[in-house]
C-alpha cells in the first residue's frame, strides 16, 4: 500500500468538483489537437489543469498544445511583473522541450496584437482547457473566451488543497473557514495533482502550427528575454517598476525556494516569522500567485518530510488554530497561513465578483468607519508622497521602500503599512484605493486572493469589532509604529531599508 503521500496520487483523474465547463459546446472529435491555454497555473507539475488537458489528448488520441501568452496592456503591466512571467515561460519551455506537449509562447508586442489568436488556435482544437483564477482581469477574460470559442472549453481549479466550489458558502472569518475546512477538507486531501501530468502518456507529438498562426503570432524567444531584460524596453509597459533581481521568476526558482524553506525555515517559522532579521517566512507568494508552486506540492513535501499521514487530523471539528494537523507547533502555524488564510481569500473571489470593493467591507466595519470619517487626522498624505515613501514615520518609510525595491513587504510589517495609510488618508475609501494601487504595482504577490485579503483585514474583513472605539479607526483593529518597534528587532530592517540605502539603490 503506497505511503501517503503517494496514495493521493492513485486516482489519477482530475477531481470533477475542480472542473468547470465554460459553454456548451461539444468536443470536436475531428480537432488537430487538445490545447491547454495556461494562463494562472504558469508550471508544469503539479497542475490540475495540465493534467485535465492530458486527459483529454490521451482519451481522444490527439497532440497537446501548451499555449501561454502575456498581455501587454495589463492593469500595473512592468518590467519587474513581466519579468518574473517571462523566466517562468522560459522554464516552461525547457521543461516540455523532450516531451509530448508543443509549447507555443506568445508575447504580445502591441496592446491588441493578441487578439484572435486563442480563437484561431480553438478552431483547430478538440477541446480547450484553462485555468481557473479567481482575480484580476482572468475571471472576465475566460467569460470573452466562453463567447468565442466554437468548442467545448473548461476552466480548472488548481489553486489550492480545497476546491473552490466545494462550497457555496463565502465565510466571513478565517474561524469558521477554519472549522469549515476541519469537517471537509480531508475528502480532498484524497485527490492530488499528478506531479508530472505527462509522465506515462505517450501522445502524439504535433510537429509545428500552421504558418498562417505563427507568421501573424510569432512564437517569442522567451529564453533569450529571460537572460536579457534590456530587451523589455521594446514593450509598452511600466519601465519605472524595476526587476528584482535576486527573486527570479519560474518553476526552477520556486523549487529551490520549497527547498530551502523545508531545510532551514520551516522549523523555525511559528516563532520567528515575525522578526524581519530572522529570515522565517516562506517566501512563497510570489510563486503561488504566479503559479510557479502548486500549494499541493508544498503540502506534500512537508508532509513527506514529517511522515506525515491524514491518520495524525485531530477528530475535533472546533476552529482552533492549533492542534487539528497533529504536528509541531511551527508546522501547524505554517499549514495555517498556507491554507486557512491563503484560501479564505479564494473563496471570497470565486463567490463574490465585489471582492476588491469597499462595499465588500463587513457591515459594522462600513458603519464605524463611516462614524469616524470626519475625524481630524494629524498627518494626511497623497498618493505620490506614499508612493516616495515621504512621511514623517520612518518605520513605515522603510516597509514602503522595501515594497519599491524588492516587490514585498515582511509579513508583520506589511499590516503596520496598511493601518497607517488608512490612518493617514482623508477617507477610508481613499486609503483603500492606495493601497491597492501601491500593492498591485509593486508587489510581486498582488493582484491575488489572498493580497486583497490582506489589504482588507485592514478596514475589517475577516476580523471583529475591537475596543476601546478610537479616533479615525472606530472600532477596527489598531496597530501603532511604536508598539511594532517594541514588539519586533527593528534596527537591522531600518539601516537595510535607510533612506541612504533606498537612494543607493535609486529607488525612482
Amino acid at each position: 500500500m503506497a505511503s501517503y503521500p503517494e496514495s493521493a496520487f492513485d486516482n489519477a483523474a482530475v477531481p470533477g468538483i475542480r472542473v468547470r465547463p465554460l459553454n456548451d459546446h461539444a468536443v470536436c472529435e475531428s480537432g488537430d489537437f487538445v490545447l491547454y491555454w495556461m494562463i494562472a497555473f504558469r508550471r508544469t507539475h503539479w497542475n490540475f489543469a495540465l493534467q485535465r488537458a492530458v486527459e483529454w489528448a490521451s482519451e481522444l488520441r490527439k497532440p497537446l498544445v501548451v499555449l501561454e501568452a502575456l498581455r501587454c496592456d495589463y492593469k500595473w503591466a512592468s518590467d519587474r511583473l513581466h519579468a518574473f512571467v517571462i523566466q517562468g515561460m522560459a522554464d516552461n519551455q525547457q521543461a516540455l522541450a523532450d516531451r509530448s506537449a508543443f509549447y507555443y509562447p506568445y508575447l504580445e508586442r502591441s496592446p491588441g496584437d493578441g487578439s484572435g489568436l486563442l480563437e484561431a488556435l480553438a478552431k483547430r482544437a478538440a477541446v480547450v482547457v484553462a485555468d481557473d483564477f479567481p482575480a484580476f482581469f482572468l475571471p472576465r477574460m475566460l467569460g470573452v473566451a466562453a463567447r468565442k470559442v466554437d468548442v467545448r472549453l473548461e476552466a480548472v481549479d488548481s489553486n489550492g488543497l480545497y476546491p473552490m466550489r466545494a462550497t457555496d458558502k463565502v465565510f466571513a472569518r478565517a474561524f469558521d473557514f477554519r472549522r469549515h475546512l476541519q469537517k471537509d477538507l480531508p475528502t480532498h486531501l484524497e485527490h492530488f495533482p499528478q506531479p508530472d501530468p505527462l509522465e506515462g502518456h505517450k501522445l502524439p507529438k504535433l510537429a509545428e502550427l500552421p504558418a498562417e498562426i505563427t507568421h501573424r503570432w510569432p512564437a517569442a524567444d522567451v529564453a533569450a528575454l529571460a537572460k536579457d531584460f534590456s530587451q523589455l524596453s521594446e514593450f509598452p509597459i511600466d519601465h519605472d517598476v524595476k526587476v528584482v533581481p535576486s527573486l527570479p521568476g519560474g518553476e526552477e526558482a520556486a523549487g529551490r525556494c520549497l527547498d530551502e524553506f523545508l531545510k532551514s525555515r520551516l522549523a523555525r517559522y511559528g516563532e520567528e516569522r515575525g522578526d524581519p532579521d530572522s529570515d522565517a517566512a516562506s517566501g512563497f507568494s510570489p510563486y503561488l500567485h504566479f503559479g510557479h508552486l502548486s500549494a499541493h506540492q508544498v503540502f506534500a513535501e512537508v508532509a513527506k518530510q514529517l511522515k506525515w499521514s491524514p491518520a495524525k487530523l485531530s477528530r475535533k471539528v472546533n476552529g482552533s488554530r492549533e492542534g487539528w494537523w497533529g504536528v509541531d507547533s511551527s508546522t501547524e502555524s505554517f499549514l495555517d497561513e498556507l491554507i486557512t488564510w491563503r484560501e479564505v481569500g479564494y473563496n471570497m473571489c470565486s463567490h463574490r465578483g465585489d471582492y476588491a470593493r469597499y462595499s465588500a467591507l463587513p457591515e459594522w466595519a462600513q458603519k464605524s468607519l463611516s462614524e469616524h470619517a470626519a475625524d481630524e487626522r494629524e498627518h494626511l498624505y497623497t498618493l505620490e508622497e506614499f508612493e516616495h515613501a515621504n512621511t514623517h514615520d520612518e518605520i513605515w518609510n522603510a516597509a514602503q521602500r522595501q515594497l519599491v525595491v524588492e516587490g514585498r513587504i515582511h509579513n508583520y510589517l506589511r499590516m503596520l503599512w496598511g493601518k497607517k495609510i488608512l490612518e493617514w488618508s482623508a477617507t477610508p475609501e481613499q486609503a483603500l484605493r492606495v493601497m491597492i494601487e501601491l500593492n498591485n504595482k509593486y508587489a510581486l504577490d498582488g493582484r491575488n486572493p489572498n493580497s486583497y485579503s490582506g489589504i482588507f483585514w485592514v478596514l475589517g474583513r475577516y476580523d471583529r469589532a475591537w475596543g476601546p472605539e478610537r479616533p479615525i479607526y472606530g472600532k477596527i483593529r489598531y496597530m501603532s509604529s511604536d508598539n511594532t518597534a517594541r514588539k519586533i528587532k527593528l534596527r537591522n530592517y531600518l539601516d537595510r531599508y535607510s533612506a541612504k540605502r533606498a537612494g543607493q539603490r535609486e529607488l525612482f
